[in-house]
């Protein structure tokens, strides 16, 4: 099936003992492309991927994910959903080719021997294929998982922060073989906290204690958090930040190496709160769009307040 929605859900709502964890929440992703969630730890990501797939019933709300009704079909979104855990959940005494037809038992796959012939070929696994899944490194064992995943391609993939723990290398190559999938039309919902994968997405929504803050291309949510921000350098810039901490128009100070992100909501406000430090010859003043992490920042500061007042 090509075009149109993925997913189309309204209104859904979760609550554990008496908490609510996803409040009211809809979303609509076309499919083909490669969408992002973001929030703080207990901000709601895994509950409401397991909304989507069928795995958790909402207390209230509808919707369909591949067309199937997300109360009344769940059995059938599982069928044509892919969906990798943050812990990884395969069996450590059997051997990755092992692990792969487990999997494919699993889903009574007829060609079960082609389809991880052809898992293993995509994800670089034929050296390794015998080696038992407990001793791979944490890159190896995010390519096993994968490899799960998509063995009965999937139309939808659920991705619950999938490259937690692995080394650079390893999570741009999975990042590539996502969008390999994602250009091949299969769907793709990733939870994250690393902001430059977020910016590998077609779209972000970021969540907050079950509510969604923000959602659209980073530049949309760059542009619609109306936070302004100058990028400060110079010798001592740790001092500087220790100093501006304090001054109205001031919202927050983050220091990024040797730099120094100054940002307000009132621009003018941050300008006249800025200027006396402007001054100082030792420090080069630079204004600039926030960066993905300063508006991220920026929408969490009203929860922070909350939860420490």
């Amino acid at each position: 099936m090509s075009g149109g929605l993925a997913i189309d859900v309204q209104g859904l709502t979760k609550s554990f003992s008496g908490r609510k964890v996803v409040d009211d929440f809809s979303i609509q992703v076309p499919r083909g492309q490669v969408w992002g969630f973001l929030g703080p730890n207990g901000s709601g990501k895994t509950t409401t991927i397991r909304l989507l797939c069928g795995l958790l019933s909402p207390d209230s709300g509808s919707g369909t994910c591949l067309g199937y009704d997300i109360l009344r079909e769940s059995a059938l979104i599982k069928r044509h959903a892919g969906y990798m855990t943050q812990k990884f959940s395969f069996y450590e005494d059997l051997s990755i080719r092992e692990n792969l037809d487990f999997v494919a038992r699993i889903y009574a796959m007829d060609n079960r021997t082609q389809a991880v012939d052809q898992a293993i070929g995509r994800l670089g696994l034929k050296q390794r294929e015998q080696q038992l899944a407990g001793t791979l490194s944490g890159g190896w064992k995010q390519r096993l998982a994968l490899a799960a995943c998509i063995l009965h391609q999937p139309q939808l993939l659920l991705l619950d922060e999938p490259t937690a723990g692995v080394d650079p290398q390893a999570r741009r190559d999975f990042w590539e073989e996502i969008h390999q999938l994602a250009a091949q039309g299969m769907t793709v919902l990733v939870s994250t906290h690393y902001m430059d994968e977020a910016e590998r997405c077609d779209r972000i929504v970021y969540l907050a204690y079950g509510t969604i803050l923000a959602r659209g291309t980073v530049g949309e949510v760059v542009a619609k958090s109306n936070l302004h921000t100058w990028i400060v350098s110079g010798a001592d810039v740790k001092g500087l930040a220790a100093e501006l901490g304090s001054v109205q128009g001031v919202d927050q100070v983050s220091v990024f190496g040797v730099t120094l992100h100054v940002s307000g909501a009132d621009a003018a406000l941050l300008a006249a709160g800025i200027a006396p430090f402007r001054q100082r010859a030792e420090f080069v003043w630079e204004k600039s769009s926030p960066s993905l992490e300063d508006v991220f920042i920026h929408l969490m500061a009203p929860y922070r307040a909350r939860l420490t007042g």
